[in-house]
């Protein structure tokens, strides 16, 4: 007979539970204890957004976690993650450009190590059951630690809404900054910012983006003299910004700050959850804009158009499979391999004028460029014969041909 998630809970010596010191998992550590569970192991993933680790701790071990872990692996995040999906132009519904899907994997193979380290036989998230994170996490953890049990008491347990989770708060003596009225619900990384909820729930209002952003200037506000930034790629990975080689993390902190003060990066979306529904968020991504569209210049003048074209194709399947929490897959793995493939001679320098919000490139200067300006000139050249084009387009438009006259042959009858 299966058990219960409760009980399983309960019967379990260990618990690691995937913390971020923020109204859900505060209120997860105290309900966990509260029904039996004896140790609660908390466990904060660092993709660059914990300002104060000792704090956290402090607040897990208050709330009567047993241990509490930080483990930073920003590094990690924007080589292995983040890079990847930009060298695919992955962005899902061709806009979102997955800062919250490409860090559950990462976060899943954290846990799984704490977990296997401290002989846990459970995980537990705080998603809530309408959400894509309980599936990114969840599938990402089958594929690590089959034999582990992953447990989300926001599909079981009594509690209704933020409302009440946060009088469940207020009745156990748990510290809270904000309240469901102040703030937005929001999920931070080094590579993303995203905010929803409040009156973001209805996409007929406007974004109040002086309140809600905290990276980005609003494009209004945003300095009045434009700036170029200068992006140096090897084999589609960002190695250098304006002259200095840097680290990826390192590159991302510095871009994010130069791209934001410009109002570049400011996403509203509305996008198709995979339970279903729809949902909007407002993102803030600034280096990520900045990348992907210098990316894609340097794409343009490096790549086969054959292979760049299935490439674009393959980008929207990527960022889907992404999406969907399928990293972990021999599909994912496979598309890698071709991408990898591809952006063997990406390598080169884009400068962007950053304005108000907006992007601009101001020069593309490939390694090895397949744009040659003695075929491409409309001057006299020396190396392509015009009277060719005959030939080609009669034997290029010659199914046109057939098609057209047997169909006009046939309505003759």
């Amino acid at each position: 007979m299966l058990k219960s998630e409760i009980e399983i809970l309960q019967e379990a010596n260990k618990v690691v539970l995937a913390y971020s010191g923020g109204l859900d998992t505060s209120v997860i550590v105290t309900w966990l204890k509260e029904n039996g569970v004896k140790d609660v192991i908390c466990v904060s993933v660092d993709l660059g957004q914990v300002e104060d680790a000792n704090a956290l701790e402090t607040k897990a071990l208050g709330s009567g976690a047993s241990k509490f872990y930080n483990v930073n692996v920003e590094d990690e995040f924007i080589d292995e993650y983040a890079f990847k999906s930009l060298k695919a132009g992955a962005k899902y519904e061709n806009v979102y450009l997955l800062g919250t899907a490409i860090a559950r994997p990462l976060i899943s193979k954290v846990l799984v190590d704490v977990a296997k380290k401290e002989g846990a036989e459970v995980i537990v998230h705080g998603c809530t059951g309408k959400g894509n994170d309980q599936i990114r996490f969840e599938v990402s953890m089958m594929a690590l630690a089959p034999e582990i049990k992953v447990i989300a008491p926001w599909r079981f347990w009594d509690i209704k809404g933020r409302s009440e989770e946060e009088a469940y708060a207020k009745e156990h003596g748990i510290k809270l900054k904000v309240t469901k009225d102040e703030d937005y619900s929001m999920d931070e990384n080094i590579w993303h910012l995203s905010h929803e909820g409040l009156d973001l729930e209805d996409p007929e209002n406007a974004a109040n983006l002086e309140k809600i952003l905290y990276w980005v200037t609003p494009p209004e506000k945003a300095a009045d003299n434009a700036e170029t930034v200068e992006i140096e790629f090897k084999k589609g990975i960002p190695v250098a910004l304006n002259g200095e080689e840097l680290k990826g993390s390192d590159l991302i902190k510095k871009l994010n700050k130069l791209a934001g003060k410009h109002g570049i990066g400011i996403d509203d979306i509305v996008e198709s959850r995979m339970v279903g529904m729809k949902s909007r968020g407002v993102y803030e991504n600034p280096a990520a804009s900045v990348l992907y569209f210098a990316h894609e210049k340097l794409e343009t003048v490096t790549m086969h158009p054959d292979a760049l074209q299935y490439k674009q194709k393959m980008a929207l399947d990527y960022a889907e499979l992404v999406y969907a929490g399928k990293w972990m897959t021999s599909l994912k793995e496979s598309m890698d391999a071709f991408i990898d493939k591809s952006q063997e001679n990406v390598s080169g320098k884009v400068k962007v004028k950053l304005y108000k919000g907006s992007m601009q490139p101001a020069g593309i200067y490939a390694t090895n460029s397949l744009y040659l300006e003695e075929y491409a000139t409309f001057e006299e050249d020396d190396v392509y014969n015009q009277s060719d084009a005959t030939g080609f387009i009669n034997l290029f438009g010659l199914s046109s041909k057939i098609y057209a006259k047997a169909v006009k042959e046939g309505e003759d009858k």
